[in-house]
């Protein structure tokens, strides 16, 4: 670690001049020689650098994000050509021109932290071995010396032995303790930050091997870190320490308003802005809007939680525009409700008992239908057989001319039909 700390020295006189500015503030507060003027000097650093490092934090981000899109295309690539490497690599060239992606943009801001994190690592282990170093002289020299960080010198290490912690004035079990505890809080500081990265802001709809590397790296780098921390001084744990936590913050700000596309972070953004939109009637700030002009843009390339943004608003009533506002509409909530057919339930599965159950009413209703239809049958032949067949009009027959007789002129006036019963003939 010195060899490589060695390498950065150029850069150690503006690290230790940063440091000692801000210990003069500090130390007119808190007095020069404690460790929270020391202490503080090494956080107010790294958020010098972390603010400068913003706008390649930006470009990280957009590289991220445009090397997770093209992941499909890399591995169709790969696919196509894997017989040829040379091929494979100039398209991958070519791919990555085309869509203006730089695969190590990602790293741009661990590899800007580097000089500095060695320069840092450079100053305390001078101060370690009571050297000089950049601007600081011999009173700083021992002032720094002095100042301990909850019990453990500024410039020792978890490593380090009995004999040479006592040269700083603490104990060897102070040391281990603080630095086991700020081992401990950086390792999970890193995972929780990759892990946030992993589980919000992907979009899980594409499995990729890039999503795959991510997911190891979550693990690795915490224990990468744990390792190396048992090397640091105090001062290097407290600068790592710091810079995780400025990161894991600065995720989440990045998670929460600027989200991944098709992520679960994206579902809960667009939720809130249909919320505000409701709540408002408007689409309020020039970041929100430029989101609602993507989505528009994309028209039917929009993923799932695109699409639910839009049908939600137009079942509010408003209708997203093309410049990123909204507009009230009557038939964009009508035309929602008439989009949105109702789903085919699915029946409920039924258990063996109940399905033979049902078999079996089902065999007596058909042995029921069966027998009233036989019924109706016999009924209906033996009415047929019961009919007298000169109650059959005869309709070929033609009516005989002339004057009707006595039986024909009752049945005409409404009276018993039929063969006629002759008159007693003291009647006649």
């Amino acid at each position: 670690m010195d060899t490589i700390a060695s390498l950065f020295s150029f850069i150690t006189w503006p690290v230790s001049w940063v440091i000692v500015q801000f210990h003069k503030l500090y130390g007119a507060i808190f007095g020069p020689d404690t460790g929270w003027a020391w202490g503080l000097s090494i956080v107010s650093l790294v958020v010098l650098i972390r603010i400068c490092l913003i706008p390649l934090f930006v470009k990280q981000i957009k590289s991220t994000r445009n090397m997770q899109a093209l992941q499909p295309k890399m591995k169709a690539i790969q696919e196509r050509y894997k017989s040829d490497k040379q091929r494979q690599s100039e398209e991958m060239m070519k791919l990555y021109k085309e869509t203006g992606t730089n695969p190590l943009s990602s790293c741009l801001p661990i590899l800007a932290q580097s000089p500095f994190f060695f320069a840092l690592y450079h100053v305390l282990a001078g101060i370690a071995n009571g050297k000089t170093i950049g601007v600081i002289n011999q009173p700083l020299l021992e002032s720094a010396q002095k100042a301990h960080i909850v019990g453990a010198p500024l410039a020792a290490k978890f490593m380090d032995s009995a004999s040479k912690v006592e040269s700083l004035g603490a104990t060897l079990t102070d040391v281990r303790v603080v630095t086991a505890i700020m081992i401990v809080l950086m390792s999970a500081s890193q995972f929780f930050t990759q892990r946030q990265l992993m589980t919000k802001n992907v979009d899980l709809t594409v499995k990729t091997p890039f999503m795959q590397q991510q997911k190891m790296l979550m693990y690795v780098f915490p224990v990468m870190f744990a390792v190396m921390g048992i090397n640091f001084p105090v001062g290097v744990l407290v600068y790592w320490l710091t810079t995780n936590v400025w990161t894991m913050g600065q995720q989440m700000y990045v998670i929460s308003q600027n989200p991944t596309p098709g992520s679960k972070a994206q579902a809960h953004y667009l939720d809130r802005l249909v919320k505000s939109v409701s709540a408002h009637g408007e689409v309020r700030g020039k970041r929100r809007r430029a989101v609602v002009q993507a989505i528009v843009a994309k028209g039917p390339d929009r993923n799932d939680n695109e699409r639910k943004f839009v049908t939600t608003l137009s079942k509010q009533g408003f209708a997203a525009q093309a410049d990123g506002s909204v507009v009230k509409s009557d038939t964009a909530a009508a035309e929602a409700e008439g989009a949105a057919a109702p789903k085919r339930q699915q029946p409920k599965r039924q258990t063996k008992a109940q399905r033979q159950s049902g078999a079996a009413q089902q065999d007596d209703a058909a042995a029921k239908t069966s027998l009233s239809k036989d019924s109706s049958e016999t009924s209906d032949a033996v009415e047929e057989k019961a009919e007298p067949q000169d109650a059959k009009p005869k309709q070929d027959a033609k009516p005989k001319q002339g004057k009707p007789t006595a039986g024909q002129a009752r049945a005409k006036s409404g009276q018993r039909k039929g063969q006629q019963r002759p008159k007693h003939p003291s009647k006649k």
